[in-house]
């Protein structure tokens, strides 16, 4: 039976669907099913894998709703191994859908439970926020991946969804984990950067992913190519560093 990871951290701009998006592709590239899931209304990581939102006959929103399956739902990427369920921006509008009924938090669960032993891993992109939405992934998933930038801020935001995590936890889903924290964007050569990770090692040393990701240019170009950054440029330092994370996750879980 697959794996459900979600990509969560309630902060925008900290690289969240960028890293689900690629890390999902290099999955895929080691020869796993991957099944990646746009939970966001923006819906970029749609468009990250080469997926036209004007184009869409279906999406989440469709699925949550109880329209269509999330197999109906699910479109083949041209990347390895890859498929999408996308997102459309009135996916918006599914949370006033989800606060009216009974067992509102566990839509997506009950969504992906037909679909869930078809993929190796099921990846969802959480939107920036602590919604509806994101519980919905949080009761689905197996753990959660918490990409964060090296800034101070970034620890208090991380002290809050630790928090919302335990209470979805101990409610909802008792098999829920932190698989890892993922840090984006980073640059040795600041200082801010390395007190905020000795900070990281101090207090998350076991949920630290081994790489982190660097800021870099093939990284920042790809979604504008609609594609995955190894598919963008295969020799690039973000392609390789997505190709660890990937490697380490599959071993962690």
């Amino acid at each position: 039976m697959g794996k459900i990871i979600s990509f969560s951290n309630q902060k925008g701009g900290v690289g969240k669907t960028t890293s689900a998006v690629n890390v999902a592709a290099s999955l895929g590239i080691l020869g796993h099913k991957v099944l990646l899931i746009d939970l966001d209304p923006q819906g970029n990581a749609t468009s990250g894998v080469g997926i036209s939102k004007k184009s869409l006959k279906t999406s989440i929103h469709d699925v949550l709703v109880g329209n269509v399956s999330a197999e109906e739902a699910t479109i083949e990427t041209s990347f390895d191994n890859l498929s999408i369920i996308p997102a459309h921006i009135s996916l918006a509008g599914a949370e006033y859908n989800l606060y009216q009924g009974n067992g509102a938090e566990r839509v997506m669960k009950n969504a992906l439970d037909p679909i869930k032993d078809k993929y190796d891993y099921i990846i969802i992109d959480c939107p920036p926020s602590l919604s509806m939405l994101t519980v919905n992934a949080m009761v689905a998933s197996d753990g959660i991946i918490i990409p964060m930038q090296c800034e101070f801020y970034a620890l208090e935001g991380l002290s809050q969804l630790t928090v919302t995590i335990n209470r979805i936890k101990a409610n909802f889903n008792s098999n829920l984990n932190i698989t890892g924290i993922l840090i984006t964007m980073y640059n040795s050569r600041l200082l801010l950067s390395l007190q905020v990770m000795n900070e990281m090692k101090k207090h998350y040393s076991d949920k630290l992913f081994r790489t982190q990701i660097s800021r870099g240019v093939k990284v920042s170009e790809a979604p504008g190519f609609g594609m995955p950054v190894y598919y963008h440029d295969k020799r690039s330092k973000g392609a390789n560093e997505y190709l660890d994370v990937a490697s380490e996750l599959a071993s962690r879980i």
